[in-house]
């Protein structure tokens, strides 16, 4: 399987297939959510009963009145516990996780395309066999990046950026890690502003639901998976 690029598509168009793609599987989009936000809620609400670390953010809420420094200094306190860091471990476990559900979108929105019927069972796909360690393996690489960039918050977002088409490449034409982000580079140096575009679209779209009601939310927090997919379809073609 070999990547090459196509003609240089148009925003509208890649804007437009992805709101195709996430307006076809709106049943999926709600499953996948409740799924997500069932499983996180619940790993949650179980170590914080156990840890209480949300009242503790309440309490160092409390400092806010006296200056950003009080307050800075109450969190940096409840942080160094070790009952923090078990919460922020068992947080961060579950979204690891929770990462390969992402997968199945990919699945349904091939199958789309090859107009073939769709199963529940696609959500999972990223769950079969050696793909679970294959998507879990590298999320959690991902994740320690992220962690670890997030502090400068801009390399943060370069580190989205350069790594937006890697689990479709994974995916789709079976590429290692460090060979799917260099041609992610590639991709993003030929067509950055359409991915600045369309990643600032996704981000705002995905979080809308819940700001203007929140059940919506379960309907367009996936969506960020169609516009990834809309874009790895344009940018990307493969060919035997």
């Amino acid at each position: 399987m070999q990547s090459r690029y196509p003609q240089k598509p148009g925003i509208d168009f890649i804007l437009k297939q992805a709101f195709f793609y996430w307006n076809k599987t709106l049943f999926f989009q709600l499953i996948f959510s409740i799924f997500y936000f069932g499983i996180f809620f619940t790993v949650l609400f179980f170590f914080d009963g156990k840890y209480g670390i949300l009242e503790q953010y309440a309490e160092a809420a409390k400092y806010a009145k006296d200056g950003l420094e009080a307050y800075s200094a109450q969190v940096i306190k409840m942080q160094s516990t070790p009952e923090f860091q078990y919460f922020s471990w068992a947080v961060l476990g579950t979204s690891i996780f929770l990462y390969p559900l992402n997968i199945g979108f990919f699945q349904i929105y091939r199958k789309i395309d090859l107009n073939e019927k769709l199963e529940l069972g696609d959500l999972l796909v990223g769950y079969n066999g050696f793909n679970f360690f294959k998507y879990i393996g590298y999320y959690i690489f991902w994740s320690f990046v992220y962690l670890y960039t997030f502090q400068t918050i801009i390399l943060a977002v370069i580190w989205v950026f350069v790594t937006v088409f890697v689990a479709p490449l994974m995916f789709f034409t079976n590429k290692r890690i460090f060979e799917a982000v260099s041609l992610n580079v590639q991709a993003l140096r030929k067509y950055f502003l359409e991915i600045l575009v369309c990643a600032i679209v996704a981000v705002f779209f995905k979080y809308i639901g819940f700001m203007l009601f929140f059940v919506g939310g379960l309907f367009t927090f996936p969506f960020w998976n169609a516009m990834i997919y809309s874009l790895y379809k344009t940018v990307f073609s493969e060919k035997s």
